[in-house]
């Protein structure tokens, strides 16, 4: 079932995602739900409070990006099989050179900006499975990591711009938080109050 991807503004985005274990109610039935409107909207991940549910669960399909040519062979090959669900994610290091990538956001739409990120993170979550995985990302993988974890931590790509980006794009995220734009998949908006 493709559910509405929250929009920026609304309160779910800024909590900071509560851990789950295995008994938590209807997961596999949520996780289906998540892959398919992440893929219905044409995003590489989502994350649970983008559809209104503040806990620590998220999940990436960075294949896509395994054809840009760009890249080398073997980022290409890393990311083509890049395909997980995250559960109560941690980050244990952040290390190397930060480089800059624009970024956008399902619960954003219209907005993108280059975002500074570190190149390496070494990480421990759980599958879908409750197993336990500890795993060095890099690159592609690391970054699109970093922003699906930051919004478990209540974080959006737009808090890491500089003051002047935020100050140019500022009516773009009005305008969203409002429900001023059509992009393209089923969103909710917050309600705003009156008055």
């Amino acid at each position: 079932m493709i559910l509405p991807i929250v929009a920026y503004g609304d309160p779910v985005l800024r909590k900071v995602g509560e851990e789950i274990d295995k008994d938590y109610p209807n997961l596999k039935e949520l996780i289906a739900n998540m892959k398919e409107t992440m893929y219905n909207a044409q995003g590489v991940g989502l994350a649970a409070p983008q559809i209104g549910k503040a806990i620590r669960l998220f999940l990436i399909d960075a294949s896509p990006f395994a054809e840009d040519e760009e890249l080398t062979k073997e980022e290409q090959d890393s990311l083509k099989d890049f395909n997980k669900v995250f559960i109560n994610a941690q980050i244990i290091e952040e290390e190397g050179n930060e480089w800059a990538f624009n970024e956008g956001c399902l619960s954003i739409p219209e907005v993108r900006e280059d975002v500074f990120r570190q190149e390496k993170v070494t990480i421990k979550y759980q599958d879908e499975n409750f197993d336990t995985h500890t795993e060095t990302l890099t690159g592609l993988a690391a970054r699109v990591f970093q922003h699906e974890y930051d919004h478990i931590e209540g974080i959006l790509f737009t808090d890491k711009l500089s003051s002047l980006k935020k100050r140019i794009i500022k009516k773009k995220l009005e305008n969203i938080s409002k429900g001023k734009i059509n992009a393209g998949y089923r969103m909710r908006f917050p309600k705003l109050k009156k008055r």
